[in-house]
């Protein structure tokens, strides 16, 4: 079977057809692992016998008509922040490097339930701290558009994974366009879903009320089926939603006449590299060809969107983390005198340079004397770029934008100064502070034949007008 002669869904219908089997599917997926891993580094842990006793089980369930859904027998990677149990979940740290959790995420179970085959976990920046996987403590993931570049973050390596053949469709987590902005630098399709969506329960958290799990896919169509496969309410997750309209494959038409999308001005301010902002104005006169209704406004706050982020999740980060210390689970330092001495010892040789960082930052926005003035200060501000795109969404159906201001950078630019690669989350953390959804759809390369990526932004709810808007684009560029 070729790499990529099925999307998600083809593969999932051609399986129930009997053209071909799930250990058939598994197998060219394993195939494909052994070819690329060594050059990609995608994945930090391969179960390949697990993947086929898994693949033999489920066959059998869809040959008696047991599983009829649109991925069943369809393998997935899965995100290492995600707990497997039985299988290994690092968060690419090296605290986490043996951990074997005792329960599985609530989204993974939610595939398996679907007859997905867990092929195994990818790498990602450690603790989801970081936009490039250069953070891993298992080294780089490279892009295998161009492999001197970097795929983005953290979910760099579901996304990798995905272009390149090594799994039909993939698990990211987005806490600031953790999954948006891979999916644009690797030329695959990224969603995050409306905060509360997909149960939190089972990942390993960052920024508690910024997190959310979503797919990362070769089209919109596996997208739309891969978040109808794990949206839902879970009892386990206290912001988990309570939705009825979580059948996202009936978005899929091509009918956007008369839908209204803003472009804010402030996206294409002067920090945009100019291929970028060629392809997406682009991408956005398809859509008015096909009856959208485009608009230019501006929708302020733009540049406080950083700092206050940045502020808020390294508050969250700090006090997620407090508990790996050495003391239930995890790694735990072998020299040290007394308990102090082995959180301090633990923390510091478990934990690499970024998460430290953040870590630092967090703790000292949250301490006596400056929580009223950094903190404070940023849940106020969250609150008004929420209102800012509540204006905007009285105005406007959908938000139309960049992913990031450049394609991917080459490996090394990005460590070099964390600032820089702090301000390339400019046009998606916004998005996470708002709780808002939105998908990062394929639309072009530049000159070096690096993926662009669309961002389109909805209201909170509002999945199926952006899957309904990034399908209809998706249809004309292939007609195209």
């Amino acid at each position: 079977m070729e790499r990529l002669e099925y999307t998600a869904v083809g593969l999932g219908s051609a399986i129930k057809s009997g053209k071909v089997t799930a250990e058939a599917a598994v197998e060219a997926v394993l195939a494909r692992i052994k070819e690329k891993e060594s050059a990609l580094h995608c994945y930090v842990t391969v179960d390949e016998e697990g993947a086929l006793t898994r693949a033999r089980a489920v066959q059998k369930r869809i040959d008696s008509g047991e599983l009829t859904g649109a991925l069943a027998g369809v393998p997935v990677a899965v995100k290492d922040n995600l707990c497997t149990k039985g299988m290994r979940t690092t968060c690419s740290s090296r605290m986490l490097a043996g951990f074997v959790p005792t329960y599985t995420a609530h989204a993974v179970q939610k595939l398996e339930q679907a007859g997905a085959v867990i092929i195994g976990k990818t790498n990602m920046d450690e603790f989801a701290m970081g936009s490039t996987t250069e953070t891993s403590a298992f080294g780089v993931t490279r892009n295998p558009y161009n492999e001197a570049h970097v795929p983005g973050g953290s979910s760099g390596g579901s996304a990798a994974a995905v272009a390149a053949g090594e799994c039909f469709y993939a698990l990211g987590s987005d806490t600031g366009g953790s999954i948006r902005q891979p999916a644009s630098f690797c030329g695959v399709v990224g969603m995050k879903p409306t905060y509360g969506t997909v149960s939190r329960y089972g990942l390993i958290a960052y920024g508690s009320s910024l997190d959310q799990i979503g797919p990362l896919s070769q089209d919109v169509t596996d997208c739309a089926a891969v978040l109808t496969a794990i949206a839902g309410h879970d009892d386990k997750d206290s912001t988990s939603l309570q939705r009825e309209d979580t059948d996202f494959m009936s978005a899929l038409h091509e009918d956007v006449k008369g839908l209204r999308i803003g472009i804010p001005r402030d996206y294409f301010s002067d920090g945009l590299n100019g291929e970028v902002r060629e392809a997406v104005m682009a991408a956005a006169k398809v859509l008015e060809r096909k009856g959208a209704v485009i608009e230019e406004f501006s929708l302020g706050l733009v540049k406080y969107a950083i700092p206050c982020y940045y502020t808020i999740a390294a508050a969250e980060a700090s006090s997620n983390l407090e508990r790996f210390d050495g003391i239930k689970y995890g790694y735990r330092t072998t020299e040290f005198e007394g308990l102090h001495s082995m959180y301090k010892k633990t923390r510091s040789e478990g934990f690499g340079a970024e998460v430290k960082r953040r870590i630092m930052l967090g703790s000292f926005v949250l301490s006596s004397g400056y929580y009223d003035a950094y903190y404070l200060k940023a849940l106020r501000v969250k609150a008004l770029i929420k209102k800012a795109f509540d204006d905007a969404f009285a105005k406007y159906d959908l938000l139309l934008g960049p992913v990031a201001p450049t394609t991917a950078p080459k490996l090394g630019e990005s460590l070099a100064d964390p600032i820089q690669m702090y301000l390339g989350d400019i046009y998606t953390i916004s998005v996470n502070l708002a709780g808002l959804p939105a998908i990062s759809v394929p639309c072009g390369t530049d000159s070096r034949g690096l993926p662009i990526g669309l961002q389109l932004i909805g209201d909170c709810y509002q999945e199926k007008k952006i899957l309904c808007a990034a399908y209809a684009y998706e249809q004309q560029r292939v007609f195209e």
